[in-house]
């Protein structure tokens, strides 16, 4: 089998369990922060073990960096979850994956990294995309307050983007599970506060949303650990790509269990958006790839 073939499979596998996440989500019959405490407390048993190894000395409490990133992390997932019931699975999906560019466009104001002209193409692509999916719902456009819930989900790109370069930072002392566990148990603590306040409810009423709740674990330990284990093994730019297959199966699966129905415009607007963002993940990836070269040399 060729080198790259299991990561392919890996990423790939691993972005079409993520797009899972919004429809478990709809099902847990919880309020949405406490959607995502589930997530992240129930993730917790199944991150441990791979922490907490015989022989294998685990890092005993979270850094600076975490701490944050699970604070980022929190408010992430409690925009997008609010966001997921006021709008479409496919606008709440498509318009969360714009983080990259808030990622790179972040890396340029804080950390002067540069941004390439074809990085700009793609970025404007993307808002491009994004606004005519908001713009070409037709009427009767599924969700409570639509408008709403298009603007939610594209705010999660920005705390996404804290929780990134925080992950960035915490990985120079922690490996990849340790960040997952200790972040992870900072987000659920701060998912918990935020659903007490918002009065929300918070168990499931029958069993089938508590089965909804450990989908949403599943898919988060198994779907970014993939993700995160096939990274390392891929040229970056082919990552970049694959990886937006998540939103399709969002959208895909959206349509078949609530009947969601894209219109023409919004289906133009979603393949607009994600080429931007492939574009500007791959000039991205380029670039730095290129400023390693020279910085080797």
């Amino acid at each position: 089998m060729n080198s790259r073939a299991l990561p392919l499979i890996a990423l790939l596998a691993g972005a079409c369990a993520i797009g899972f996440a919004p429809i478990f989500v709809r099902l847990t019959e919880t309020g949405p922060a406490a959607a995502g405490f589930w997530r992240m407390f129930l993730a917790l048993p199944l991150l441990a073990p791979f922490l907490f190894r015989p022989g294998k000395p685990a890092p005993l409490k979270p850094n600076l960096p975490i701490l944050l990133a699970g604070l980022f992390f929190a408010g992430d997932l409690a925009l997008w979850h609010y966001g997921i019931g006021m709008t479409s699975v496919a606008n709440a999906t498509v318009l969360a994956n714009l983080t990259p560019l808030v990622v790179t466009v972040a890396g340029f104001l804080i950390f002067r990294e540069k941004v390439g002209a074809l990085f700009l193409v793609g970025m404007g692509l993307g808002l491009i995309g994004a606004w005519t999916m908001a713009e070409g719902r037709g009427a009767g456009a599924p969700g409570s307050n639509p408008p709403l819930g298009d603007a939610l989900s594209a705010a999660t790109a920005l705390f996404y983007a804290g929780y990134f370069f925080c992950v960035r930072q915490a990985r120079a002392t922690f490996g990849t599970t340790a960040v997952m566990f200790w972040s992870s148990l900072v987000t659920a603590a701060a998912l918990g506060v935020i659903m007490l306040l918002l009065g929300e409810p918070v168990l499931p009423a029958s069993l089938a949303g508590w089965g909804a709740c450990l989908g949403l674990a599943v898919v988060h330990v198994t779907g970014q650990g993939a993700i995160a284990w096939a990274l390392g093994r891929l040229p970056t730019p082919t990552a970049s790509v694959v990886v937006l297959i998540q939103p399709a199966v969002a959208a895909a699966l959206g349509w078949m269990i609530f009947a969601e129905i894209m219109t023409p415009l919004q289906g133009f607007g979603a393949l607009l958006a994600l080429a931007g963002v492939a574009i500007a993940q791959w000039a991205s990836a380029r670039d730095q790839a290129k400023a390693d070269q020279s910085s080797v040399q």
